[in-house]
């Protein structure tokens, strides 16, 4: 036991010296308890508190995410033994993450099919400032074990959303079909981690060991087990063929729902592919070629997305091929992999966000004022306003 205290303090030190860097998310786990049992408190109007809760929470949220962004460009620091990683990248997907997550929250309260939801809207937003804490997990994730745990952990929210209509037939269904692919996803990335952690030894990926024992490893083993992990995550990032959920689930989940999928999981999704492809790029690896990869996948996923989006009849299913086709037009920028083309994509996913949100803010209108869901509905809708 007495051999044990100086590894212990030692590891008590590490933790105390990265909670310094890890303000944001202490706020986030502060602010989902305090929504959680305003909507348990306040039960008659609980909705209105919790969302009042919730977005001025997020602006100190976003308080901490400024100063964080004081960071030298060139600094990185590693939490909690290597778990995390803090830098000025991470700093800024997660002050876009939660500028759309103060949209979003008053989106929510507009909608009028949740609005008169029988359970009303508190839960929906404890579950949203959950999941946004699983987000910022997902943006800092720097070792295979946290990248599965945020994955997963939004993932779990995620599902929340999308069947918390469960009365609608509808909304039921693209939850479990949600459920059943996530899960099936969820398998094989996990099976492309374990791979990865047997090839290689270790589990940190800015660990020079992790990228010497793959490079002692049989290069086809290490070929499949990195498409696997890809393929997991590809599926949050819904590119082709990881895309074939959306538009089912986009239908079938209430309007902001389908916002809040195809936007803040999508831009976390980004900055866990370029922490996963930049711990290969630091230490110079280059028997995988993420480059062509990445290229060919996002050539096709454009071409599909866009082309599909031609041939539907129901807005929300228009819009979920569009997202897939923004998700391809996003992967060329990670096929470049260069300081400028993952500022650009930063602008990209940001622009995106704000005029997806837009689109469906107004699908919601229109669906409020004059029950338009499908293209056809919005013939001659200029004079029927």
């Amino acid at each position: 036991m007495h051999d044990l205290l100086p590894y212990i303090n030692a590891q008590l030190d590490i933790t105390l010296n990265s909670l310094r860097y890890f303000m944001p998310e202490i706020y986030l786990g502060l602010l989902f308890v305090i929504v959680l049992a305003a909507g348990l408190v306040y039960t008659r109007h609980g909705a209105g508190i919790c969302r009042l809760i919730a977005i001025t929470g997020m602006v100190f949220v976003i308080a901490q995410d400024v100063i964080q962004g004081l960071i030298p460009a060139s600094q990185w620091h590693l939490l909690f033994s290597g778990m995390l990683l803090l830098g000025h990248v991470a700093v800024r997907f997660k002050l876009i993450v939660d500028i759309i997550t103060v949209l979003l929250l008053f989106y929510f309260a507009w909608d009028r099919q949740l609005r008169a939801h029988r359970k009303g809207l508190s839960d929906i937003y404890a579950i949203i400032i959950a999941v946004v804490f699983g987000l910022h997990l997902m943006i800092m994730a720097s070792h295979l074990l946290s990248l599965y745990l945020a994955v997963e952990f939004v993932s779990l929210g995620s599902y929340l959303l999308v069947a918390y209509r469960s009365e609608n037939g509808l909304s039921a269904g693209a939850g479990l079909k949600y459920v059943l692919f996530g899960a099936a996803s969820s398998a094989v990335l996990l099976y492309g981690i374990s791979l990865l952690y047997g090839f290689a030894g270790s589990a940190e990926l800015f660990s020079r060991p992790f990228i010497e024992g793959l490079s002692h490893t049989d290069m086809a083993g290490v070929s499949l087990a990195l498409i696997l992990v890809l393929v997991g995550v590809g599926f949050k990032l819904s590119f082709v063929p990881m895309h074939f959920w959306v538009p089912d689930v986009y239908q079938g989940a209430a309007t902001p729902v389908t916002a809040f999928l195809s936007t803040l999981p999508k831009i976390a999704g980004f900055a866990l592919l370029f922490n996963f492809i930049l711990s290969f790029a630091n230490f110079g690896w280059k028997e995988f070629d993420f480059q062509l990869f990445f290229a060919i996948v996002g050539i096709v996923t454009m071409v599909a997305g866009n082309f599909a989006a031609v041939m539907q009849n129901n807005v929300k299913r228009l819009l979920a091929y569009s997202s897939i086709g923004h998700t391809g037009f996003a992967l060329i920028a990670i096929a470049a992999f260069s300081p400028e083309s993952i500022t650009s994509l930063l602008f990209y996913l940001a622009v995106y966000a704000i005029a997806n949100i837009g689109a469906l803010m107004l699908a919601s209108y229109f669906a409020n004022t004059v029950g338009a869901e499908n293209v056809e509905d919005y013939r001659g809708l200029g004079f029927r306003l």
